[in-house]
């Protein structure tokens, strides 16, 4: 008995899956592939097989990134990909409609086909269809489903490090020790690499090209490229070969390639990347010194102040006409928020949350008069969390009070208490090339101002490894012992502050929160009560807050914008500058009322 498959019609595409193809009906009546990614088909073929449903997102990325777990704004970018080439002849109504809050639905018509395997898999003249859809076999060939290309177009980071001085090595050393450094250090660059969730495309003897951004992508993969660049200098450095101190130099580029079709026989064959980012890449670390790390412009607008920079102007790079901008990446600044970092100080509007702002200001008002408030605000990336808490900082700028800010990072979720081992050392004015002693003097001066025990201050400056055993000795006790003393500590820093002012305590981006650091928020939650303290909790909704049920606990849950607000945001974005009707109708649409992508794509149009 034949196996069966289905085909779907709609408009001049059909959708073979038992080729795993998608084919457009050319000027002659002859279907032709249509270059697609495996992700877009999967995704593609999860609608159109449920056409006039609506889709869960969940259910459409389960389809496109089995069992993966990715951003959910890796499916706005198939999906944008899809109508791109689903809607050119559309006349304005897409295939893909986007339904708010809840997924996705396909609503062109569609002619569903059963396809005998044993029958010519793109040969529908017995399937009932009309003879005009029929693919004429004598003037395409036909393509066995190996030939069916599995690459995809993806925004990639490429990080290229190469080994300084082979050269030198392999004219003293012996082969075999020169084998075993190379080795070793191409070890290293892996460990660094997979450690950031890179992923290690090619090996040549004294370079090492590793894409961020594939097969999983991030929202942070240009971060996590310059992190690993930085990780991979001075772990080459480390490397103890008995041949003297290795050194590297690391080229970093962003942008748009096409990656996946596999290279080569066997199983050494490896996957390829196209696109212009790999050859800047290459140019980056040609012009880099030893033990540095240079990136050029897509990567420098990602990554934005998260990284203190050289600016290198503008290179040649061999095989590009244009120079190209390059800047030196030195070190991970002292910056206090991601969202500052990476949006720069000059803030979108805000648009659509008048409401969600008047919650904080009524709470504000209860917290003031010593009925202390707690707001769990919770919303996906880009939905505008950390830019809510800024427009509350705004408004509340005239009033007295303390304010209190803590960021919990995705790269030190293992370290115990950083949220507030960072707001101390940024409330202090720690300075980078400052001295211990000087480090604990400014401790010692912040923390003045809530009056602490003495025994406080010991607690507080062991927590940021600071000297402090002749002026605040430090009591003999059990690691169990002298953690619980030192959140008492922190808790009553917030109490003496809140003795004299009234406090806002933001504490950002939870669901990267370290175990004592969220030991510490939970008892904070509890002690708010009875404080004149304001304390909102930023999060992303796979985080699960407590204190929920709480008299003093609210729950902010942010939504999409609606249709109206996400052309009222493309307006502002875009200031003086007039946008035809159809283009802010378009950029809405697409965007799934996401505030940074009607922002990014907004800026985006107006560039072009």
């Amino acid at each position: 008995m034949s196996a069966s498959s289905e085909t779907f019609l709609f408009g001049e595409f059909r959708l073979d899956r038992a080729s795993g193809g998608l084919f457009r009906r050319d000027a002659d009546g002859v279907f032709v592939p249509v270059a697609i990614g495996s992700r877009a088909l999967e995704i593609l073929a999860a609608l159109v097989e449920r056409r006039g449903d609506i889709v869960p997102r969940e259910e459409i990325m389960g389809a496109g990134w089995p069992r993966t777990v990715v951003a959910e704004s890796n499916l706005f970018v198939q999906i944008a990909a899809l109508r791109r080439i689903l809607d050119a002849a559309q006349s304005g109504q897409s295939c893909i409609q986007t339904v708010t809050g809840r997924g996705y639905r396909f609503i062109a018509p569609v002619t569903r086909c059963a396809v005998g395997m044993d029958q010519h898999p793109w040969d529908l003249s017995r399937t009932g269809v009309e003879p005009s859809l029929t693919l004429a076999n004598e003037r395409s060939p036909e393509p066995q489903p190996s030939s069916i290309s599995s690459a995809e177009r993806r925004q990639l980071t490429v990080m290229i490090c190469d080994l300084v001085g082979v050269m030198a090595l392999a004219a003293r050393l012996d082969p075999e020790d020169l084998r075993e450094i190379i080795a070793a250090y191409h070890r290293a660059i892996a460990e660094i690499a997979t450690g950031f969730d890179g992923l290690v495309g090619e090996h040549m003897s004294d370079g090492v090209m590793v894409y961020f951004g594939y097969p999983r992508a991030h929202e942070d993969d240009a971060e996590r490229a310059v992190r690993a660049g930085l990780g991979a200098i001075d772990a080459v450095g480390r490397l103890d070969v008995g041949a003297g101190k290795l050194q590297a130099r690391v080229g970093i580029a962003t942008g748009l390639v096409v990656v996946g079709d596999p290279i080569g026989e066997g199983p050494g064959r490896e996957q390829s990347v196209v696109g212009e980012a790999p050859h800047l890449a290459a140019g980056m670390q040609a012009l880099a010194q030893p033990d540095t790390v240079v990136i050029a412009a897509g990567t420098r607008r990602l990554v934005g102040a998260l990284f203190e920079y050289r600016d290198l102007g503008a290179v040649a790079v061999q095989g590009i006409v244009e120079p190209a901008p390059a800047w030196q990446v030195l070190r991970p600044s002292i910056v206090a928020s991601r969202f500052e970092a990476l949006r720069g100080s000059a803030l979108s509007p805000l648009v659509g949350r008048e409401e969600e702002v008047g919650l904080l200001l009524r709470r504000w008002t209860r917290a003031k008069a010593g009925d202390g408030q707690v707001v769990l605000v919770s919303g996906e990336p880009g939905i505008g969390k950390s830019r809510i808490a800024a427009t509350l900082a705004e408004r509340l700028h005239t009033e007295p009070h303390f304010r209190l800010r803590y960021f919990c990072s995705p790269y030190h979720q293992d370290s115990a208490l950083y949220p507030f081992v960072d707001q101390l050392g940024r409330a202090s004015g720690f300075a980078r090339d400052d001295r211990p002693a000087a480090r604990l003097e400014k401790l010692e001066a912040l923390l003045a101002r809530a009056a602490p025990p003495d025994e406080d201050i010991a607690f507080l400056a062991d927590l940021l490894s600071l000297p402090g055993s002749d002026r605040h000795p430090l009591p003999n006790l059990s690691p169990q012992r002298k953690k619980e003393r030192t959140l008492e500590a922190l808790i009553r820093q917030l109490e003496g502050l809140a003795r004299q002012r009234p406090v806002v305590m933001i504490f950002e981006d939870a669901h990267w929160i370290d175990p004592t650091s969220r030991e510490l928020l939970d008892l904070t939650v509890d002690r708010v009560g009875r404080l004149p303290v304001l304390l909102i909790v930023t999060f992303r909704p796979e985080f699960q807050p407590s204190g929920i049920g709480q008299p003093q606990v609210s729950i902010l849950a942010l939504k999409r914008l609606d249709q109206r607000d996400r052309s009222d945001l493309v307006a502002q974005v875009a200031g003086g500058k007039a946008l035809p009707g159809e283009v802010i109708d378009q950029i809405a649409e697409r965007t799934d009322g996401v505030p940074l992508f009607v922002e990014e794509l907004t800026k985006s149009v107006l560039v072009d």
